[in-house]
């Protein structure tokens, strides 16, 4: 068979425009890494979660404009926790991560909690401008824990596009969705939206909810300026811009603390593709 002849497509049927004006929309940059604590360590953490059910609160909200703690548009429950060894697989995996995060500011201290998410569990979109001191360079992360069979559905991360048209960086309607897979850790820029979609658990077993461990990463300041940070980071900051706290960073609403994150280790820390340890 002949390839078929081009077909030239007229100005008649796609007539000139002065008024062309595309709206960009960009999907935030995203690091996943699987079997991050591996199988034995893994089912370790999510026993120990299941034994501390008495010491979790409901999760809380700020609002920006109040500096108010509330619960307005998430059901879970948290619970402060810090880990040294947590920590040091952070700080093991950040130069891979902000390799492919296209990030390139210090990160020297996390804050962290467990969160559980069971029948109707959800987080409305939100930035995490509220857990950080500089939007612009921080760093979240989501380490997932559940058991297998999962006993949950739903709980899917949300992660929105960001859109910039006529000098205006907003967030989008589209969105990628990512899986929470037992002992798999997602990074992403603490500026991007995003939210929890409503979970299910038939069971009502706190043992079947949908786990995490998640982390805020950032400096002790802005040690970066924004103008230094590739441009998406920019612009996730700028629509993120009205959710920052108005009277600026104050402790964190859900109680977590600050830890200090060790340097990458040599002998362990992960390397980027095509470089030499």
């Amino acid at each position: 068979m002949e390839p078929a002849k081009p077909t030239e497509i007229s100005s008649r049927t796609l007539p000139f425009t002065d008024q062309w004006s595309p709206m960009l929309a960009i999907p935030a940059p995203v690091c996943r890494l699987e079997n991050f604590l591996g199988a034995e360590r893994a089912d370790a953490l999510l026993e120990y979660v299941i034994s501390r059910r008495a010491d979790f609160s409901a999760g809380t909200v700020l609002d920006p404009l109040s500096g108010q703690a509330s619960h307005k548009g998430r059901d879970s429950l948290v619970l402060p926790v810090t880990s040294e060894v947590f920590s040091r697989h952070l700080a093991d995996c950040l130069p891979l991560v902000q390799e492919v995060l296209g990030h390139r500011a210090s990160l020297t201290r996390s804050l962290t909690v467990l969160t559980a998410h069971g029948e109707g569990g959800h987080y409305g979109v939100h930035t995490d401008a509220t857990r950080v001191r500089d939007v612009s360079t921080a760093v979240s992360a989501v380490y997932y824990l559940h058991r297998r069979p999962r006993g949950f559905g739903g709980g899917q991360l949300r992660l929105f596009d960001t859109t910039v048209h006529d000098g205006t960086v907003r967030p989008a309607d589209s969105y990628r969705t990512v899986e929470p897979e037992h002992d798999t850790i997602v990074f992403f820029p603490a500026g991007a939206f995003h939210e929890v979609i409503p979970s299910t658990c038939p069971s009502g077993q706190f043992a079947d909810h949908r786990f995490t461990l998640t982390t805020w990463i950032s400096g002790e300041a802005a040690a970066t300026t924004p103008s230094d940070q590739p441009r998406i980071w920019q612009w996730l900051a700028r629509a993120a811009d009205h959710t920052r706290p108005v009277d600026g960073f104050a402790g964190d609403h859900d109680g977590a603390t600050p830890a200090v994150l060790p340097p990458a280790h040599p002998a362990t820390r992960l390397a980027v593709p095509g470089t030499v340890r």
